[in-house]
């Protein structure tokens, strides 16, 4: 089996002589299994799917001989979703076999309903895989440019942290291809390996379909499957914007209660993640309104049924904002905004400081976002643009202005 490299591969290994369970969430196809299957080779362990159902009726009839039928210190066990006593019965083998390494996932949405980690407090450390980020695309489409690239990540880390840095630009023209195709057709593993762009498109169609049919209708028991699909085409098309619930209940005729159920549905199967606001001023912020944004932009784009090259699309802004947010998943992001509707793309939180980011497409940085530099006086701050490069103090605050294929 051909091996393409995770970079939470790592993170997962350093865990390997803790007792804990090891929990690996994350959407539909973007390659739990996979990396399953190769820990597995690579650590010598035993895998198990529990869509086998001789193996799931003995999994939940007798976990003690499950276990020693394997007979190893390594048990990556997968499809957790199929198994309603998952929970119960992976803290059982884990208390009564603590020698046993326990690795376990499921489906995108298996945790909604098996509800595995209420039964591990305290005993597992779980993992999110996502699709691939860009830094993970370039390691499989160009090793070449991949180096130079996570070079480009460490400084922009640096700066973060305060410490002084130099960036310098180098094959934009690759590098600005490279981005187009992952902003159109996103990072889910096999849409990335895959060559042709109308069977990219076509395999996008099908994740999105699977997603429906198998997850939201079969697995979570949703039958309103149109109006869940409405509310995601809704959810698409506002993309970057703040979510009016009262809005998305009017246009769509759906009560609070079937949208909030919805809305946990879509962020705890990975589809979006609400963005929540950044506010010390109580009378003059918004603190409670959140934004909406996609976890793969190819997956928005089959909702949305739009591969249209970004340079003719009217939601190229809305696309990077959503790259730049995905881009920054390791670091505790905000948005903020005023009631007098001046607004900063989002506000990074890091060691008590506040580092404001701006994503544009070309022209000057908003009057907001200076407003806001005037206000909380961060010093530092990033701007993502297609026009200036390099650092340029404003006012007190030091200001990275790098494109967005840099991130």
């Amino acid at each position: 089996m051909e091996y393409y490299p995770r970079i939470i591969e790592e993170n997962i290994e350093r865990w390997l002589n803790r007792r804990q369970v090891t929990l690996l969430r994350g959407p539909r196809q973007s390659g739990k299994t996979t990396l399953f299957l190769h820990l597995n080779q690579k650590l010598k362990g035993k895998y198990v799917s529990l869509d086998d159902e001789e193996l799931l009726e003995a999994f939940e009839e007798n976990p003690r001989l499950f276990v020693e039928r394997f007979d190893s210190k390594l048990l990556f066990i997968d499809e957790a979703q199929y198994s309603k006593k998952a929970g119960r019965i992976i803290k059982l083998i884990s208390d009564s076999y603590p020698d046993v390494k326990l690795f376990v996932t499921g489906s995108g949405s298996f945790d909604i309903k098996v509800l595995i980690s209420k039964y591990l407090v305290g005993r597992a450390v779980s993992f999110e895989l996502f699709p691939l980020n860009f830094q993970e695309f370039l390691l499989w489409k160009a090793k070449d440019l991949a180096k130079i690239h996570r070079e480009w990540r460490e400084e922009i880390t640096e700066f973060i942290r305060g410490e002084k840095i130099e960036l310098e630009k180098a094959f934009e023209r690759e590098f600005r291809a490279l981005l187009e195709e992952f902003l159109i057709f996103g990072g889910f593993p096999e849409i990335v390996k895959e060559e042709d762009v109308d069977m990219k498109i076509e395999l996008l169609k099908n994740l999105y379909r699977m997603y429906l049919e198998k997850d939201v209708f079969f697995f979570l028991r949703v039958r309103h499957l149109e109006k869940f699909r409405e509310m995601m085409r809704y959810l698409a098309f506002s993309s970057g914007n703040i979510l009016q619930v009262s809005s998305l209940m009017s246009d769509l005729k759906m009560d609070y209660k079937t949208v909030d159920s919805y809305l946990s549905i879509l962020v705890n199967s990975y589809i979006i993640r609400l963005v929540s606001p950044f506010y010390k001023n109580l009378v003059t912020e918004i603190k409670k309104s959140r934004k909406v944004y996609f976890v793969d932009p190819g997956f928005r784009n089959a909702i949305l049924n739009n591969f249209t090259p970004l340079n003719a699309r009217t939601d190229r802004g809305q696309i990077l904002e959503n790259f730049v947010l995905n881009e920054f998943r390791d670091f505790e992001m905000k948005y903020w905004r005023t009631t007098s509707k001046s607004e900063v793309d989002f506000v990074l939180l890091v060691n008590n400081e506040v580092i404001p980011i701006e994503i544009k497409s070309f022209g000057k940085i908003k009057r907001s976002f200076r407003s806001f530099l005037s206000t909380y006086k961060p010093s530092r701050a990033i701007v993502f643009t297609e026009k200036e490069f390099g650092l340029r103090d404003v006012g007190r605050t030091e200001v990275l202005f790098i494109p967005h294929w840099m991130v």
